[in-house]
């Protein structure tokens, strides 16, 4: 961050002038609560951005982040997170976690204590105990209550397609279809209220810029799925030169459109935060018109902003922000495009 200093002393602009934000996806309060409270006890964007996340996984909000919620279809939570330091454009992020809970700290530890960014499965639960994370079941009597009224429901709803027997009738084991009877499965179904991810961004007063997510992934997920929320530019981005961005939804589709890079490089072309947001998910909708999802956005002089997909289900999107002029954090709504 020295070359920072160094523009904003020739500049004549005092070091601290930035303003300190944090913004985050959905009504998570206790996250922006956490991460405010890191950045006036001193800490950095990536130390707020971890201990936001990292509240909101102890806390299982909405039961979409942390343990104890959103089993796969083997009745098992699974962790991803990822965390961004816009100075350095270092990353960390983990997927496919199991029995550790603190996601976020083991993806900060990726970027702090290897030369990768993404680490998987088996061994990224393996690496976090080696860093000295506990090894601790991710399972409820929440998450397991949720399977088993899933499983009763005959697996209804779930993620696979043109396979037999017919997914919307019976639960796996399931083959693929034989070729001269390939009947087109439908997709299934993302609840928008499942709130699915949290995303954050913070902006330190020095000017550096963090972003990470943290969640337990769909409902029912084929097991081994991962999200976009552990990877670069699709779930969070974060550029100390143009700004943070960090998305929520269906993260299948997120995921093959890239919005927090998108959403992050139209602010380095000067775009508000709002547009920046805006265009940068507006181009998904032209291919998957029922797809849900949202993006926040900040750029390095603190001004921000989001936007949404609208669907038949959700017509808002809420989120939080927690600036230097409230008191608290403030829950912001937007209408969805």
């Amino acid at each position: 961050m020295a070359w920072l200093f160094l523009v904003y002393v020739l500049l004549g602009v005092p070091v601290d002038s930035v303003d300190p934000l944090v913004i985050n996806t959905w009504s998570f309060r206790s996250a922006s609560e956490a991460a405010w409270k890191t950045l006036q006890d001193g800490g950095s964007a990536v130390d707020a951005v971890e201990e936001g996340c990292g509240q909101c996984e102890k806390d299982q909000c909405d039961f979409t982040v942390g343990y104890g919620g959103s089993p796969d279809e083997r009745g098992e939570t699974t962790l991803d997170a990822m965390i961004m330091n816009g100075d350095t454009m270092e990353v960390g992020a983990v997927a496919d976690l199991r029995r550790i809970k603190n996601a976020i700290g083991v993806a900060r530890a990726v970027m702090e204590h290897t030369m990768h960014t993404l680490l998987v499965g088996e061994s990224a639960s393996i690496f976090a105990e080696n860093m000295g994370f506990h090894n601790e079941d991710l399972t409820t009597n929440h998450s397991m209550s949720v399977y088993l009224k899933w499983m009763i429901n005959n697996c209804q709803p779930n993620f696979w397609k043109t396979i037999s027997p017919y997914p919307t009738m019976a639960c796996q084991p399931y083959a693929p279809q034989i070729r001269w009877w390939v009947a087109e499965s439908p997709r299934g179904h993302f609840d928008p209220h499942s709130r699915d991810t949290l995303g954050m961004v913070v902006i330190h007063k020095s000017g550096q810029i963090a972003a990470g997510t943290s969640t337990n992934g769909l409902n029912h997920k084929v097991s081994g799925r991962v999200g976009d929320s552990p990877i670069v530019g699709a779930g969070a981005y974060a550029d100390s030169t143009a700004g943070g961005a960090a998305a929520t939804g269906d993260g299948d589709i997120i995921m093959r459109f890239l919005p927090s890079f998108r959403a992050v490089e139209y602010m380095r072309m000067g775009e508000d935060p709002t547009v920046a947001c805006q265009k940068s998910i507006s181009r998904m909708k032209k291919f998957y018109p029922e797809y849900f999802g949202a993006v926040i956005c900040a750029n390095t002089t603190g001004s921000y902003g989001a936007a949404c997909t609208k669907t038949a289900n959700l017509h808002q999107f809420n989120f939080m922000v927690y600036s230097a002029s409230e008191h608290g954090p403030v829950e912001k709504v937007v209408d969805c495009l």
